[in-house]
């Protein structure tokens, strides 16, 4: 699971690179505000990708003396770190657009910044479908992110291409309007990933339908009469649970703390648990 993980993120990385390269390149040429303001957004990428590649190394460390239930909240704070870069980036595109608005500066229409942006559009499209089924398949949260900020990308590219086809035609103006255009997307993309790894990192309660599996799971473990407690806590992309069983009051403690291993035992092979406390109180009728 690590490696998959590790992988996608450093083919984020490469491409992120390339793609960075490239647009610039034809911004430049061009002196296309939306084709430049689609480069930022990539050196945006690069640099989240940067911090989410070792975000995913650290995350799938052992527990350790310092951090005595692991490191999964590593991949959420990576996540949290995309959203900043996107504001950031956002604010410098607006700022940038504005002025180009007043004062447009793009040059007559060449094909290589079309070529470019066509290329992008193709490469991140593939992009979102491979890390949404990454990040599904292994609960990352870091490579979830990757996917959304792919998808925006893809918006952004189509954004920067229909400016330049507009531009052409003597509407200069619209290629700083363009730019706040993709400024949206790139707040977006900030604001969904910040909204979804929030919860991450504030502890929120797993779904119902994952607080059912692991009630029945309890109550299957002979000796367990019923549960009087249940709650369960979000750890960077994986849960706590605490567990209350009623069990026969007249059983030994050597007894009760068997049953009480045998229903960690069960709930902690889930893949979404990170550890249980089970605790046992007797059952009086």
């Amino acid at each position: 699971m690590q490696e998959k993980v590790i992988k996608a993120s450093r083919f984020s990385l490469i491409s992120n690179i390339f793609l960075f390269v490239i647009k610039l390149t034809a911004g430049i040429l061009s002196n296309s505000i939306a084709v430049i303001s689609d480069a930022i957004n990539s050196l945006s990428d690069i640099l989240t990708n940067i911090a989410v590649y070792f975000s995913v190394k650290v995350s799938y460390k052992s527990a350790d003396s310092d951090h005595q239930y692991g490191h999964h909240a590593a991949q959420p704070i990576a996540a949290m770190m995309l959203a900043i870069f996107a504001g950031v980036a956002g604010i410098t595109v607006i700022r940038e657009s504005i002025s180009r608005i007043i004062e447009p500066t793009i040059q007559d229409i060449i094909v290589f910044p079309f070529v470019v942006l066509v290329i992008t559009i193709l490469l991140k499209s593939f992009m979102a479908y491979y890390f949404k089924k990454v990040s599904k398949k292994y609960d990352s949260p870091a490579v979830s992110a990757l996917s959304i900020d792919s998808l925006n990308d893809v918006l952004s590219s189509l954004i920067a291409f229909f400016a330049l086809i507009i531009s052409s035609y003597g509407l200069k103006y619209f290629d700083g309007i363009a730019g706040i255009l993709i400024a949206f997307f790139i707040f977006r993309a900030g604001y969904h990933v910040a909204k979804e790894n929030i919860d991450y990192l504030m502890g929120k309660a797993a779904s119902q339908e994952l607080i059912e599996e692991i009630s029945n799971r309890a109550k299957k473990v002979n000796g367990v009469i019923d549960l009087s407690g249940l709650r369960s806590h979000q750890f960077g992309n994986k849960y706590h649970v605490e567990v209350k069983i009623k069990v026969d009051q007249n059983h030994t403690t050597k007894d009760s703390y068997k049953i009480a291993q045998e229903v960690r035992n069960l709930i902690i092979q889930m893949p979404e648990v990170a550890d249980v406390f089970v605790h046992i109180e007797p059952w009086e009728e």
